[in-house]
């Protein structure tokens, strides 16, 4: 990852494309974190190539954006192929995806906006899960490009504000999702306690009211 930062870096006047290039390269599961590169590219905008920024947003924008469903279409044409791999085994546990999907069945939209903050390969995982349920392209696509705009606007103009160091903005964004992803699970937690009371009481109420009908 070091090495592709440098390289950005070193070639800051094709920044876009490059921004652009290795997002998409994110999409097909390789190791590169779309976080740091977003970091990057808004560092290089509010110090180094400021002409730029507005091409930079949208590469970054664009790339987010497709890179999704670079993901969709890999997990709706190979999703169970790729699972029998180690590599994607190990990233996308089963446990893990069937949660996902069952999440993204009931609450689509909301699971896009907050899956798009959450790093450590979520993302990934959401849109290869999506595919593999065969869940509507259309339907993806347009709840997605409110998520990803929310979320790059977001992310990118907040390090460009803050773009005085590369470090200490990757420490800040790292937070953030951090704070995000614990928020996130700890509603997740909230909703599966509430229903598992709430199917409890449904098989209660049965008992209850024969006991109530034999008195």
């Amino acid at each position: 990852m070091q090495q592709i930062v440098n390289y950005i870096v070193e070639n800051s006047s094709f920044a876009p494309w490059i921004s652009f290039g290795f997002i998409l390269l994110a999409g097909f599961n390789l190791p590169i974190s779309i976080d740091v590169i977003m970091v990057l590219t808004a560092f290089l905008a509010a110090t180094t190539i400021p002409e730029q920024t507005p091409y930079l947003f949208i590469s970054v924008l664009m790339g987010t954006y497709f890179s999704a469903w670079i993901c969709y279409w890999m997990g709706r044409k190979v999703g169970i192929k790729l699972l029998k791999m180690r590599y994607f085994a190990k990233l996308l546990p089963q446990e893990r995806l069937q949660k996902i999907g069952t999440f993204y069945e009931k609450h689509g939209l909301l699971t896009l906006m907050i899956g798009r903050f959450i790093p450590f390969g979520f993302r990934n995982c959401l849109f290869m899960t999506t595919g593999m349920s065969r869940a509507k392209f259309v339907k993806f696509m347009w709840r997605d490009a409110l998520a990803c705009t929310l979320w790059t606007s977001l992310c990118f103009f907040s390090c460009y504000q803050l773009g005085h160091s590369y470090e200490t903005l990757l420490k800040k964004v790292k937070m953030l999702n951090l704070f995000i992803f614990f928020v996130f699970g700890v509603t997740v937690i909230i909703l599966v306690c509430y229903k598992r009371r709430k199917r409890s009481h449904a098989k209660m109420e049965p008992h209850l009211f024969n006991a109530k009908s034999s008195k």
